[in-house]
């Protein structure tokens, strides 16, 4: 059975005014007085945003750029290749062209033939091409040997990244990132877009180059979308800028963003952060995947509507083949589990020389949904080594993981405690489930199943439009201000149907005393709780509450997480 426990909830003092249930809410997120409800329920742009010239050497990136403008010199913005770096570039980019100043242009990586980050092919093209100043968005804090061959071309680089900084920074003339540990900046966890517009922010505080007050917050659209697909914490700076970001898409004057949410049939009156994570992000990421990042970058700065109804198009295309090209090898990846192991692993390592290493990521999700624990899968794009992704529940950090296999097995690493990619030696790729599973007994956390966090238990009848309407209040949901997780008790069955093309999802309809709430699990069926459930059952669910909005018409419905 599954187990749960309701989080500590420690109830906020002094909020009255709240009912219980929001109080605890708030409570469980450090919110404790009523100016501090007020702050987090209505964000505000003038008080939330902090002083740009706060970040490290940000005085230092304004006066080089100023004199790039003056003397017409050639600007590269060199932004990394994903739903952070793309948006980021944007903003420097819309912030160039808005001015008058052409002579920059805009380079993204290719995800698998260059990398992440500065690579010496690329600064090696810029000396041909005469290009004077470099520019990073989300990227460079750790790239020294790269920074060195700049200066050695006699190219000026300023960093703008939001990345750890390793023991030793780049030579460049800036360094503008919020995490250095001299930065005395307020807040710490920008994205690399949220940097980049830091960045525009200072340059236009003390020149307005002839732009209307408060023109840069057309540029929240891009820098929203970065915030939310990044995952970085929605609180503080984030929280506003994320906020701001989503009221500012809803009427985007950008073509290829109102083609592209067009095709994806979701309407910008009504799109919520989940419309971002789960169906713009990718789509952005599509590109980079399976494509070049560039054509997302091109859909982003589209200003003619045929221009951004083709790159809309192109992307969806792109994301289509991602999620046929995913299932394909998450088919394949399931069949060799199927045959290599009879019962769970701690670790599990799969992989094939002819998988893409930029789809891995997705494949290690859906394995770990299977298997739990942490998965491992790799893949090969071009050259001896292999590149993996990795993924893992609650028991176990995979960089903790990663640290103690053999440097020799694992070449390079990087991620978070859920997620990260790798490295491997060719040669030595068929002793890596050895090394990792004998790490993995030196540190998972616990090796049970991950509890259930509840954040309170509520009946059926206290499921009443106002509930929705006080969670509406918490928005934007995401890290570090998650969807609120309910343990409904003693939910009484009224309907009990499989329904999609594949009849492949669940919808549950309970009683809620005089009505009645739809609550729904995709690709669940029925009996997927370990039991048949029937009409009249009394069922204890775990659920979050959403509203689908679906040509025109607002329901408000329960989504399930479990049924205990």
């Amino acid at each position: 059975m599954v187990k749960y426990r309701v989080r500590a909830g420690r109830t906020a003092k002094g909020l009255e005014k709240y009912s219980s249930l929001i109080q605890i809410l708030l409570g469980e997120r450090g919110i404790n007085t009523d100016e501090e409800a007020e702050k987090f329920f209505a964000p505000d742009y003038e008080r939330d945003l902090h002083d740009p010239f706060l970040l490290p050497d940000m005085d230092k990136a304004v006066e080089r750029i100023y004199s790039a403008i003056d003397n017409q010199e050639k600007i590269v913005i060199f932004s990394d290749y994903d739903a952070d770096g793309i948006p980021g570039g944007v903003v420097l980019h819309n912030f160039f062209t808005k001015i008058g100043y052409t002579n920059f242009t805009n380079y993204i990586p290719h995800r698998h033939r260059e990398g992440f980050g500065l690579n010496t092919g690329a600064v090696d093209g810029f000396e041909k091409e005469k290009v004077k100043l470099v520019i990073t968005v989300d990227c460079g804090i750790t790239d020294i040997e790269e920074a060195d061959l700049l200066k050695k071309h006699k190219i000026d680089l300023i960093i703008t990244d939001h990345h750890l900084p390793g023991e030793k920074l780049p030579h460049a003339v800036a360094v503008v990132d919020a995490k250095r540990l001299d930065s005395k900046y307020p807040f710490k966890e920008l994205c690399g877009a949220g940097v980049a517009f830091k960045l525009v922010q200072a340059l236009i505080q003390k020149r307005d180059f002839g732009l209307k007050p408060g023109w840069e917050k057309w540029l929240l659209d891009v820098v929203g979308i970065a915030t939310l697909s990044d995952m970085v914490p929605l609180l503080g700076e984030n929280r506003a800028l994320a906020y701001y970001g989503l009221k500012v898409i809803r009427k985007t004057p950008r073509v290829g963003l109102q083609k592209i949410f067009r095709k994806m049939k979701i309407e910008l009156e009504t799109m919520t952060e989940d419309d971002i994570g789960f169906s713009l992000t990718p789509r952005i990421n599509a590109a980079s995947r399976i494509g070049e990042p560039e054509d997302a970058f091109k859909m982003l700065v589209a200003t003619d509507e045929l221009e951004g109804d083709k790159w809309a198009e192109h992307l969806e295309d792109l994301n289509n083949s991602r999620k046929g090209q995913v299932a394909a090898i998450t088919k394949e990846a399931r069949k060799i589990m199927e045959e290599r192991y009879t019962e769970k692993k701690k670790v599990i390592v799969i992989g094939n020389p002819d998988w893409k290493p930029g789809l891995l990521g997705l494949v290690a999700n859906a394995l770990l949904e299977t298997n739990g624990g942490a998965v491992f899968v790799w893949g090969r794009e071009g050259g001896e080594n292999l590149k993996a992704s990795c993924r893992a529940d609650a028991s176990v950090n995979v960089v903790e993981l990663m640290n103690l296999v053999p440097k020799d097995v694992i070449l390079d690493f990087g991620g978070h405690q859920a997620s990260g990619g790798l490295t491997i030696s060719s040669d030595l790729v068929h002793t890596l489930e050895d090394h990792l599973n004998i790490a993995y007994e030196q540190v998972a956390s616990s090796i049970e199943a991950a509890m259930l966090e509840i954040d309170a238990v509520i009946s059926p009848e206290e499921l009443v439009p106002s509930l929705w309407q006080d969670l509406e209040k918490f928005r934007p949901f995401g890290v570090g201000n998650p969807k609120p997780v309910f343990l409904v008790k003693g939910a009484e069955l009224v309907s009990v149907k499989a329904f999609g093309k594949e009849k492949n999802h669940t919808e549950l309809i309970i009683k809620t005393g005089r009505s009645t709430v739809t609550a729904i699990a995709f690709f669940c069926l029925p009996d997927s709780w370990g039991r048949e459930l029937k009409v009249g059952d009394k069922v204890d669910m775990v659920v979050n509450l959403e509203k689908n909005v679906f040509r025109g018409r607002t329901e408000k419905r329960l989504r399930i997480v479990e049924v205990l």
